[in-house]
């Protein structure tokens, strides 16, 4: 399944059109503090940041969908499932991740965009346990991470940053919400 549709979203795989909104976002240092080393990327790192995430979907079945608005048709940014070969704490390595333009901040669009990423782990790609990596000063996706169900596991130091990492379990995500 290579798209995902939610109440207002619409996660589809990457186009050649994507490239200019997507380089715009990627160009903004309010959207890039927190990731990596927090420098804003150029047209050609964010066209090879592209070119990555549909590699990753060819190479692993799964990756970072582009979203789309579904009333409006506007690119959104991106959300869903990375595998992080590197990572450091314990053998589940598929991350749920997002980014999106700061015109869809604070309106629920990345938690609606990372539930929708967790489900799919979860139900189509059968994956026992989900992690998120946020840089500690990220409250933002801090608080994404937290709707989504996932909670924080500890802190380290990954990829030159210091990290702290979240996870849900298969089966916390499939617990019913109240029993009796």
């Amino acid at each position: 399944m290579n798209e995902v549709e939610t109440r207002r979203l619409l996660l589809r795989r990457w186009r050649s059109e994507d490239l200019d909104p997507y380089a715009r976002i990627c160009a903004d240092a309010e959207v890039m503090q927190y990731i990596g080393s927090g420098v804003p990327l150029t047209r050609e790192q964010s066209e090879a940041q592209i070119s990555r995430f549909v590699r990753h979907w060819d190479e692993h079945g799964f990756g970072l969908w582009a979203v789309e608005h579904r009333t409006s048709g506007a690119f959104v940014g991106f959300v869903g499932l990375v595998h992080q070969d590197e990572w450091i704490e314990g053998e589940h390595k598929t991350e749920v991740g997002w980014r999106l333009d700061p015109a869809y901040w604070g309106k629920g669009f990345a938690t609606e965009g990372a539930v929708a990423g967790v489900r799919y782990g979860f139900e189509e790609l059968g994956l026992e346990r989900i992690i998120s990596i946020i840089q500690p000063a990220n409250a933002a996706s801090r608080r994404v991470a937290e709707k989504a169900g996932l909670t924080p596991q500890g802190e380290v130091r990954w990829r030159g940053n210091d990290v702290i990492w979240y996870a849900i379990d298969r089966e916390e995500w499939c617990k019913p919400e109240a029993e009796g």
